[in-house]
Parts: structure tokens; C-alpha cells; sequence
């Protein structure tokens, strides 16, 4: 594609579907469809509603495994100091 050349709306939406959808690069399908790399990358940041909220969820998933991780140990130390105290 030429440079400054409009793309229309449609052939971009494909391409942002098959970026979501086939598991290929962009830059891959970018190549196929003559469109440099670094405008599917923006066409892409423009379609993400918020981005913060993406990082907020990924960072809240990490959070919820380090607090599973600390009450699994803490039910194992429970159960051992219970099995400790149970008179035989």
C-alpha cells in the first residue's frame, strides 16, 4: 500500500480480526495485506477501550493467586497444628 493511502474500513476490520483470531503476527499479517506493521499496532491500541483497565485486571490476577497461594498454606499449617494438639 502507498504511503498516507486510506485503508478502508472493512479491509481493517479484517485485519484486526485475523490479528485477534489466527494466532498469527502482525507484522505477518500486516505483510500479507501491504499495511506497515506499525499502524495495525495503533488500529489495535484504538479498538482497546481502556488500557489501564487491561493492566488493572492482569495485575488484580496476580494479586488473587498470591492470596490463594498464602491461604493454602495457611489451611496446611492450621491442619498440622490441629493434628499436633489432638489428644491421642
Amino acid at each position: 500500500m502507498r504511503k498516507n493511502q486510506t485503508v478502508p474500513k472493512e479491509v481493517k476490520k479484517q485485519i484486526i480480526e485475523r490479528v485477534r483470531n489466527e494466532g498469527k503476527s502482525v507484522s505477518a499479517i500486516a505483510k500479507e495485506h501491504g499495511v506497515p506493521p506499525t499502524t495495525v499496532f495503533s488500529w489495535l491500541k484504538r479498538q482497546t477501550e481502556n488500557p489501564q483497565y487491561y493492566k488493572e485486571v492482569v495485575k488484580l490476577r496476580k494479586e488473587k493467586q498470591a492470596l490463594l497461594e498464602l491461604v493454602g498454606k495457611l489451611t496446611m499449617n492450621l491442619s498440622v497444628m490441629e493434628k499436633k494438639e489432638t489428644p491421642k
